[in-house]
């Protein structure tokens, strides 16, 4: 059994869904793509599937995403796949929602034999520049969509490139010329099912660009998407990292600690080894710079993180098998993945994202 987990608190998750549900009293996409962000999309969303007012869609990125989920069983609920739609697997999407990235994928849908009405959703490109129909193009081009009476326009959404940044120029820019399209289509009377724009840095900061629904990522795991958005919603960051000391030795001053001899002891000192590293989702850059919550106090990370292993700083009191806490809280004491995405000049996406299959995820509820 690996002594290295990450426990996910399935009541913390439950606390943010419910916050952002209270806050934008709109319908939820819950987004729980890339395994939901590293916390275990299946788990995760049997704990959301719980909630009295539980999601009304769930957003995946890949179709393969989109299939593990439905297989799973966990939930009957529509799951959007925000990839581009895959004609030649076109049947595959009998179960899920595919979405319409470009004006090419309408022609071809054209041209393809469906043996199935199929519902869709429209990426509307007003300024990302990743995926999706030009703003100035979407209307003709969603009137287009129509006249294929094999599919159903679901919804249509946009997504913002700056949401999350102190400065919402850009991302208002993005509003108005979505809002545009709606009004538009609405003058032409237009089903175009649900509209939805406000990722999390939106939810935070752009009550007005909820629209009919609201999709949660990040948010939805306890983290703020950037250091520049509000803190309009309280969050509780779900997944803690632990480990377990499973060696201990001393060294002399002078001695080094790991590859490359990045530490050196200055005194006499005891150190001890944790079974997590790099292929365990600690970033080899974090080398030297992190510290952990061993025993009552912070100990600092020694040397240069390996593969498998770290070393650490102990007190005398330290045993064997004692617990250490790399992501998570103590008492007082708190480490959470924004300290190492500063060191990393990341994100605690990544951080989270990062965290290897070969952790095991450990569910639990508490306060």
């Amino acid at each position: 059994m690996n002594s290295s987990i990450a426990e996910i608190n399935t009541k913390s998750l439950s606390y943010n869904y419910n916050s952002i549900r209270r806050k934008t009293k709109t319908k939820v996409m819950a987004i729980v793509k890339a395994d939901a962000y590293g916390h275990g999309m299946i788990e995760c969303v049997k704990v959301l599937e719980r909630e009295k007012n539980s999601p009304e869609y769930y957003g995946v990125a890949l179709l393969q995403e989109a299939i593990e989920l439905r297989k799973s069983k966990v939930t009957e609920k529509p799951i959007l796949c925000f990839a581009p739609i895959n004609i030649e697997q076109i049947q595959n999407y009998k179960n899920f929602i595919p979405t319409i990235t470009s004006e090419k994928q309408i022609e071809d849908l054209q041209k393809v034999k469906i043996n199935l009405k199929l519902k869709v959703h429209v990426n509307i490109n007003t300024g990302m520049n990743r995926l999706g129909i030009r703003f100035e193009n979407a209307v003709e081009n969603i009137i287009k969509l129509l006249g294929n009476r094999k599919i159903i326009i679901d919804g249509i959404y946009t997504h913002f490139a700056s949401s999350d940044e102190k400065n919402k120029n850009f991302a208002n820019l993005q509003l108005s010329r979505f809002t545009k399209i709606v009004n538009e289509l609405k003058q032409y009377k237009i089903n175009y099912g649900l509209t939805h724009t406000a990722n999390s840095g939106a939810i935070l900061d752009m009550r007005n660009s909820y629209f009919d629904m609201v999709r949660p990522g990040i948010s939805l795991y306890g983290y703020y998407p950037s250091l520049e958005t509000s803190e309009s919603i309280k969050l509780k960051p779900v997944m803690s990292i632990k480990s377990k000391i499973s060696n201990i030795m001393e060294i002399e001053k002078g001695d080094t600690v790991g590859y490359g001899q990045l530490y050196k002891a200055k005194n006499k000192m005891l150190i001890g080894t944790l079974p997590f590293g790099y292929a365990d989702g600690l970033f080899r850059g974090l080398s030297n710079k992190i510290k952990v919550i061993c025993g009552k106090n912070l100990s600092a990370q020694l040397g240069r993180i390996s593969m498998d292993r770290i070393s650490i700083e102990l007190s005398s009191k330290s045993k064997l098998n004692d617990e250490v806490i790399l992501l998570g809280k103590k008492n007082k004491l708190e480490i959470y993945a924004w300290d190492w995405s500063k060191l990393l000049n990341t994100i605690p996406y990544e951080i989270t994202c990062a965290i290897s299959k070969r952790v095991p995820r450990i569910y639990i509820e508490k306060d």
